[in-house]
């Protein structure tokens, strides 16, 4: 039976299951609803996880969940470019290998350990909003009533057609057929380029399915190809289709790269792909997806549970729009590197030539991995508007890593400073405070050393809000804007 919850969910991918559980852990109501009728994915899909993404799951406690099961890489590609992350201050400097539909399940059974309901084999089929709630029609015919509706449903967004939002950008220019097969011979394995394209060849985990990539050398769009296509493509390209057979999937992709204009109408909010879609060159789509879920997961709870404003929403937009704008950027200038010609080579080797060199190597390494990723809070210490390194504390509770203070996403408050050295008592029952020390250098990716802060105060999201140096100059300000106006305290009778 389908109950009506506070925030509904359109969506179980990676970054539905993501805001689900970020509602979860803020004691949101909370339900997804999802069109499949279990969590498996047919398909190649998303190959892996980004360092940044695997920092956010550290700091929610999951992260050993996906490490264990998946192969690290310490490095990430832009173009055919392999770019060494080994280097980078910070525990994950690696690429996990691991498919979508493997994640989404470690994800899945974290949610479920939180006790979020997900209505399966259930869509959502179009929504009416007023100023208090969104009334949600299911493909069934049933009704679902909620306070916030999030679409997390994809490219194809039902949830942001809805609502009428602009899905602004580039058309397709060029198209990829992908597939998992069998085949009867052995294929070279590996990359091949040709006058149309770079096309690929790979094996699939411990059996004979072969993964393909082909380039095509006209743009198709609309409709999946056959065993057929595949078949000939590959003649075409290699002098023979090895055999080809039984198909478990093929597909094709184009580089259509696209942005919502706005990533909230009202009581509407979108993350994902469903704010944006690009070619995966670089797999980053998956990655900034659920960052967007941890970006937005805080501040929906603080909305829903009245401690903030509304407009807190709007900073989510604010913060998360560059991103992925940067996103369909890198991976538009990635299409135009993989364009055959000889011009596109010259460029190509251009561009290798450049990112062999230490300063563009750790800058596009930083773009790539997500661990260049800041906000815009304003002027101050460089920190702000940052990622907190996962430094390792001496507390008076003994050692204590920055990321275990996150595993609840509550805020903290971190005082390096003369112990109790700060009153935040109006919001107490908001924010953590913690005094620690710590003896070590301060070192971010991409931008490097940094002074030691007296004190930060570090969102759920993991990111830096405030920075003190001797002074408590600012702090009140910071609390209130991301955390609420403080608490009046009761007057005596």
């Amino acid at each position: 039976m389908i109950s009506n919850h506070a925030v509904v969910i359109g969506g179980a991918g990676p970054t539905g299951l993501m805001l689900a559980g970020e509602l979860a852990l803020a004691g949101v109501d909370v339900a997804i609803v999802e069109r499949r009728a279990d969590q498996e994915l047919v398909g190649l899909r998303a190959g892996g996880l980004h360092a940044r993404a695997i920092e956010v799951l550290d700091q929610r406690g999951i992260a050993d969940r996906f490490l264990s099961q998946g192969q690290r890489f310490q490095f990430v590609g832009f173009h055919m470019i392999r770019l060494d992350i080994s280097d980078f201050p910070t525990r994950y400097n690696c690429v996990l290998g691991l498919r979508q539909n493997h994640a989404e399940r470690i994800l899945a059974g974290w949610v479920d350990e939180l006790k979020v309901p997900i209505y399966r084999s259930r869509e959502v089929a179009g929504f009416t909003q007023d100023d208090s709630r969104v009334t949600i029609e299911l493909a069934d015919g049933q009704r679902l009533k909620t306070d916030y509706l999030v679409g997390c449903d994809g490219g194809r967004s039902v949830i942001r057609k809805a609502a009428g939002i602009e899905f602004a950008g580039w058309d397709p220019t060029m198209s990829w057929m992908i597939a998992e097969v069998e085949m009867s011979e052995d294929p070279p394995l590996g990359f091949r380029n040709t006058d149309s394209g770079i096309h690929a060849l790979g094996k699939i985990g411990e059996g004979g399915t072969v993964g393909v990539v082909l380039t095509e050398p006209r743009l198709k769009t609309g409709g999946e190809p056959t065993l057929r296509d595949l078949s000939e493509a590959l003649v075409a390209i290699y002098g023979t289709d090895y055999g080809v057979h039984s198909p478990t999937w093929l597909s094709r992709f184009t580089d259509m790269s696209r942005q919502a204009a706005t990533y909230r109408d009202r009581r509407v909010l979108l993350a994902g792909d469903a704010a944006h879609i690009h070619p995966p060159m670089g797999g980053q789509g998956l990655n900034i997806g659920v960052q967007d879920a941890v970006n937005l997961g805080w501040k929906l709870a603080q909305v829903v549970k009245r401690v903030s404003p509304e407009n807190l929403l709007d900073t989510y937009q604010a913060e998360r729009y560059p991103v992925a704008a940067r996103v369909l950027q890198n991976t538009m200038a990635q299409v135009a590197l993989r364009r055959m010609d000889d011009r596109g080579k010259a460029m190509g080797d251009i561009v290798a030539e450049l990112l062999g060199m230490d300063e563009p190597r750790r800058r596009m390494a930083g773009e790539m991995s997500g661990l260049g990723v800041h906000y815009n809070f304003g002027e101050g210490h460089p920190l702000l508007g940052r990622r907190m390194p996962d430094l390792d504390l001496l507390t008076v509770n003994g050692p204590l890593r920055v990321f275990a203070l996150l595993h609840h996403a509550r805020p903290v408050l971190l005082n390096f400073g003369q112990p109790g050295g700060f009153d935040i008592t109006p919001w107490a029952d908001r924010v953590r405070q913690i005094d620690a020390t710590y003896s070590g250098p301060w070192e971010l990716p991409v931008l490097g050393p940094v002074a030691a802060p007296t004190a930060v105060l570090i969102r759920p999201d993991g990111y830096v809000a405030w920075v003190g140096d001797s002074t408590r100059l600012g702090l009140a300000e910071a609390l209130t804007v991301w955390f609420g106006p403080p608490a009046v305290a009761p007057q005596p009778q």
